[in-house]
């Protein structure tokens, strides 16, 4: 049943994240997703998240991949940075710590929430991070510590790695 439920409603949620970013709000432009190969598989998608302007990951276009398991929507899609990032909450594979993304008792997740509200919630992390509950303890310190070298040494990675950054390549 749930693979039934997963291809009907993964195509509906990308068909509403890309209405919203036609519709031009602002917190959305920019955010696309589509399956990683096959059109009609749901099973992997890669979405590509810009960095949120006023952020040090302005400018920068992540791409994360997503993988829906066999319990989705009882579950909640596993999401990985495939772009490298300097974040107090994304581990240097890619994982990434938000309570959005995790079951209760430890997380939040439910299955009325959408793809586009996880989305989103990514891209706010990169904008806030939450240095008390790292999954890279060297990027929280610095944040905390020394915050601006924090944001020089987040730029110049940025700029190094992300797919498409506005003042580079």
């Amino acid at each position: 049943m749930n693979v039934k439920i997963k291809k009907m409603r993964i195509p509906i949620e990308l068909k509403q994240l890309l209405k919203n970013q036609a519709d031009h709000d602002p917190l959305i432009e920019g955010i696309s997703c589509a399956p990683e190969s096959n059109e009609d598989d749901y099973s992997n998608l890669l979405a590509r998240v810009p960095g949120p302007a006023g952020s040090p990951y302005e400018g920068g276009v992540f791409q994360i991949k997503i993988s829906f398991g066999t319990q989705y929507p009882f579950q909640p899609p596993t999401f990985k940075f495939s772009t490298p990032i300097y974040h107090p909450n994304i581990d240097n594979s890619g994982k990434i710590c938000l309570d959005l993304l995790r079951m209760p008792p430890a997380g939040s997740y439910n299955p009325a929430i959408t793809l586009e509200s996880m989305l989103l919630s990514i891209q706010l992390l990169l904008a806030s991070p939450n240095p008390d509950d790292p999954l890279n303890s060297e990027a929280a310190q610095l944040y905390k510590t020394n915050h601006e070298q924090f944001i020089i040494k987040t730029r110049e990675l940025v700029q190094k790695d992300c797919t498409n950054y506005k003042n580079g390549i």
